[in-house]
């Protein structure tokens, strides 16, 4: 990555900030962004001392497709390229679907789906013109493993997913020098679940203390280390921690037998 310039939404905590960190160690020149203009001041005064002597940041709403475009195309001015772009911005809400306000619902949507549409779209044109671009989308393994009060969560990872490999086999089809790769995060160290919204009358508290004794068991910054490291292989699947691997392995051997368990597990942890 050395010299490549790097794009990472949600730069301003968790996965996104380690990302960034990370890229820089690497000798990436580095475009940050995030809606939390404190969080990714301190990301870039952390990348600077990690190396980093090119970053260009800016406050971002994924949500807001004129916006990115707009961000897209300064960062392509400031850089003059664009090699690797990892939308990674997301948020979490915690809530049965009956409970569920459709706003709520929206919004993770919005945030965790169209985000990473609009990150995709607007600089795919960029990466295209590069001559060695890569793009990578967070989606996560509940994308595969659903689990109860994330609905819209599950929904949005799955979204993105199938959103990601489809665009890799376009751009294999057409010829274009453009890797991708989707990325699905197993229990991370961050405060995605506790930042959580819940639907009213739940306390997204409980589903975030579960989330967080139980199933966090990863680092960030080892997370960061694991997909940059999948990205320079090209691969097009990247598993993070080891719960990743076992969680894929159970749903491939249990497809709807998991979802039981799933439930008692649930319940044992007070989670519904």
């Amino acid at each position: 990555m050395d010299g490549k310039v790097v794009v990472v939404t949600g730069a301003g905590s968790g996965i996104g900030r380690e990302l960034a960190r990370e890229a820089a160690r690497r000798g990436a020149r580095l475009a940050l962004s995030d809606i939390d203009v404190d969080g990714l001041a301190t990301t870039v005064a952390l990348a600077r001392g990690d190396g980093a002597t090119d970053v260009h940041s800016q406050r971002l709403d994924v949500t807001e497709q004129a916006m990115v475009a707009e961000y897209a195309g300064a960062v392509a001015e400031h850089f003059g390229q664009v090699n690797l772009v990892i939308n990674n911005a997301g948020i979490a809400f915690t809530g049965r679907v009956e409970e569920s306000a459709y706003k709520d619902i929206a919004r993770v949507m919005d945030v965790d789906y169209w985000g990473v549409v609009h990150g995709t779209k607007e600089f795919l044109p960029h990466l295209i013109a590069s001559g060695d671009g890569h793009l990578a989308n967070l989606s996560s393994v509940f994308a595969f493993l659903s689990v109860p009060t994330q609905n819209s969560y599950n929904a949005a990872k799955a979204a993105v997913q199938q959103f990601t490999e489809s665009l890799r086999m376009e751009m294999l089809a057409a010829g274009h020098p453009v890797d991708v790769s989707c990325i699905h995060p197993g229990g991370i160290k961050t405060a995605v679940a506790r930042n959580a919204t819940a639907a009213e009358g739940l306390d997204s508290a409980d589903f975030a203390t579960v989330f967080d004794e139980k199933f966090a068991r990863t680092e960030a910054s080892t997370a960061a280390r694991v997909i940059l490291d999948g990205i320079e292989r090209r691969r097009a699947r990247i598993l993070v921690g080891p719960d990743a691997y076992v969680i894929d392995a159970f749903v491939r051997l249990f497809p709807s037998g998991y979802q039981r368990g799933t439930v008692a597990m649930s319940r044992r942890f007070g989670v519904i």
